[in-house]
């Protein structure tokens, strides 16, 4: 028989959700850009499109966390298995660490080891699965969350965020989106991509809508107290009293270690709402059959979140700080791109494309595209993240580096500009 005939009986193929799935994720958009820089050419490829500074050497984390991870893997009590749920030690020392923000203490209990925040979100959106379920998540928002809800069909309903009122959630839309399928809806904060952080008030707000609609909060804090505007950084876990929250988080943005793939999913529920309704069983269940963070991570973890001085804290948010308002500052030059609100958080802001002031770009992907190949600046396209003709910078890189990059951009964006 001929290769061609057999072949035609293979009884196997391709799951075509994950392609779907994986098209829409940043990394999937990023890929594209990429692929327009020649590596070999002239000037260094300057990457405004991730929020990963751990290669830029004034973010490298902090010593005692380097310390902590070598001492754990030397010791030899954590080269076995670990329990699905997460070593004792490292459950302790994360809910002694997120309890110092809430007004009551976190059991180790109610805190769930995770590889990284994804797996966190993984794990949530796959207990939430139900028939005809729906989720609401913020536009513009983290666009894992619309990849993994697709791999799980689960229906996603998008409310906006508001950037003439400093990107806070437009309630309204979350009243008028929900129904009786609606099982929870998801917050970023402090905010990616938009680089805002929500008041006390705000955010009561949103506890109070969410126990209107008796669906539960998924709080994704992977940027807590990365904030250097003049709103302070507030856990959603502190409303847990109004509505149940399941919170998420890691190591890797604070710390400046997303590599080493340790987060947390945190069940802030002082009700008891989420064990009745068998929340917590189904987590517990997810984590039996899925991998967890390795072991001599998890061992380090105590000693990570106990030992780590204020100072380096201080270092980050200072750099931050001032990253932000070159950022700020420079968009102001550029006059095909207009900055909403200052970013007070995290490690990114959001611009407005005004794509009427350019001869050639038909939309954000293809600005971003053909900034890469002429400039070798990454930036991410609007689209990505649910806001077509906007772009998403990320400004957490040396500063010099974000200085020249944003001189390529003006740049780029006046050599493109309208022949008046």
């Amino acid at each position: 028989m001929e290769n061609g005939t057999a072949a035609e009986k293979w009884q196997f193929r391709g799951n075509e959700v994950l392609k779907t799935a994986s098209a829409i994720t940043i990394r999937g958009v990023l890929n594209e850009v990429m692929d327009n820089i020649e590596e070999s050419g002239p000037r260094p490829i300057i990457p405004l499109g991730h929020g990963d500074p751990s290669a830029f050497p004034c973010f490298r984390t902090v010593q005692i966390a380097e310390e902590a991870i070598v001492d754990a893997a030397r010791s030899a009590q954590f080269n076995g298995y670990a329990s699905p749920v997460g070593i004792p030690p490292a459950r302790s020392a994360i809910a002694d660490y997120l309890s110092k923000d809430l007004p009551y203490k976190l059991s180790p209990d109610e805190i769930y080891l995770t590889i990284g925040c994804t797996q966190a979100i993984e794990v949530i959106l796959t207990v939430l699965d139900c028939p005809n379920a729906n989720i609401l998540l913020p536009r513009p928002g983290f666009p894992f969350y619309e990849a993994r809800a697709a791999y799980s069909r689960l229906e996603v309903r998008h409310f906006d965020l508001l950037p003439e009122k400093g990107w806070e959630v437009d309630l309204n839309a979350v009243e008028a989106l929900a129904d009786e399928n609606t099982v929870a809806m998801v917050i970023i904060n402090p905010g990616n991509p938009c680089g805002n952080v929500f008041t006390y008030q705000h955010l009561e707000k949103v506890a109070e809508t969410a126990k209107k609609l008796g669906i539960l909060v998924i709080a994704d804090e992977v940027y807590d107290h990365l904030t250097f505007g003049s709103n302070p950084f507030v856990p959603m876990g502190v409303f847990g009293n109004i509505v149940p929250v399941i919170t998420v988080g890691s190591i890797s943005k604070r710390w400046i270690v997303p590599g080493w793939r340790l987060g947390w999913l945190v069940t802030n529920d002082p009700n008891g709402i989420l064990r009745k309704h068998g929340i917590v069983d189904c987590i517990k269940g997810f984590l039996n059959i899925s991998s967890d963070p390795a072991t001599f991570i998890q061992g380090a973890l105590p000693q990570i979140l106990g030992k780590t001085g204020d100072d380096f804290f201080s270092k980050i948010v200072n750099i931050l700080r001032e990253a932000a308002d070159i950022c700020y500052d420079r968009i102001k030059e550029i006059p095909c791109i207009t900055c909403p609100s200052k970013p007070e958080g995290s490690m990114f802001v959001m611009v407005k494309l005004n794509l009427s002031l350019l001869e050639d770009i038909k939309d954000d992907i293809d600005f971003c595209a053909k900034l890469a190949k002429e400039e070798s600046v990454v930036v991410l396209p609007g689209v990505a993240v649910g806001l077509k003709n906007w772009l998403r910078i990320t400004f957490a890189i040396e500063p010099s580096s974000l200085e020249e990059a944003l001189v390529r951009i003006k740049a780029f964006s006046l050599r493109h500009a309208k022949k008046q």
